[in-house]
């Protein structure tokens, strides 16, 4: 179940704690959910004046009103007051500066407008707009630039299934090369160019007659770098119209890349957090052909 998770900061009773923390509800509708949807320290609580002490968690399960207004083109997996983890759909761009296109961030700022949050949408890391999968979004320019500052220290796993064409061979191995932005695409070379290093490691699943379904890893998180490495490697991602065949004619008629695990540490409650998604149906449907 989706959960909003929140800090207690100051010395609190329950009910005055979350009246604070949701000030467009109603008093009413707050105490309809201390009788069943409130956790503190991951025990269920429903008593009004249960006294809180800095350092607990009160933990929000999302029924009730939130679930009306669910985003459509990406699922919310986790939020809390500082962040979200989604799962975006294929075809949703993360970001534009075209304000009449529709991103995750619209998307989002959609949804905490309707659910009277007092805050915006702010872009953490991006995924291409045809790779589906899991993204961290904060709530504010600050956490974003915690991110920014500490990437490394911070996200700890990244983690993509893809199939590609043909079967990949050696089974396990890191693809390494520098990534340069061209006219059109990204431009590879096995020697430093003067580009961005990009290393990627990769681990066979699954074979069948025609692809190779793989786990990659990302050590560096450079623009396109999965779909680059594996073109590179005489086994593109299957339906990609950039960097794939130009006869690619899958059945699933999308590109087969899902970001699908995803391990960071919290830039403020420093909490372990870590998130996987199944592989799509659709990309397991291609291993029977």
């Amino acid at each position: 179940m989706k959960q909003i998770e929140y800090k207690v900061e100051t010395i609190s009773e329950l009910l005055q704690f979350l009246v604070e923390k949701m000030p467009d509800s109603s008093r009413s509708k707050i105490k309809e959910l201390l009788a069943h949807h409130v956790c503190v320290n991951g025990k269920r609580v429903s008593q009004f004046n249960y006294p809180l002490q800095p350092g607990m968690c009160v933990t929000i399960e999302k029924t009730g009103y939130k679930e009306r207004f669910k985003p459509r083109e990406l699922d919310i997996v986790y939020e809390d007051e500082y962040l979200f983890v989604i799962n975006k759909h294929e075809g949703l761009l993360s970001y534009s500066k075209k304000s009449t296109d529709n991103t995750v961030i619209t998307e989002l700022n959609n949804y905490l407008h309707r659910t009277h949050q007092k805050c915006n949408a702010h872009i953490v890391h991006r995924l291409d707009r045809d790779t589906s999968g899991l993204m961290v979004v904060s709530k504010s320019k600050q956490v974003s630039q915690k991110f920014e500052a500490d990437w490394k220290g911070i996200v700890s796993d990244r983690a993509y299934v893809a199939v590609a064409w043909g079967k990949v061979d050696p089974p396990e191995g890191t693809i390494r090369s520098w990534l340069t932005d061209g006219e059109y695409c990204v431009l590879s070379s096995p020697t430093d160019n003067g580009g961005k290093l990009a290393i990627t490691h990769y681990k066979v699943v699954q074979t069948c007659r025609r692809y190779s379904l793989l786990e990659l890893r990302l050590e560096t998180g450079r623009r396109n770098q999965i779909r680059v490495h594996l073109r590179e490697e005489k086994h593109p991602v299957v339906h990609d119209p950039m960097y794939g065949y130009k006869d690619d004619v899958s059945p699933i008629g999308r590109l087969a890349l899902h970001a699908f695990r995803l391990g960071f540490k919290h830039p403020v409650t420093g909490k372990k957090m870590k998130f996987e998604t199944p592989y799509p149906a659709s990309f397991l449907k291609l291993m029977e052909l």
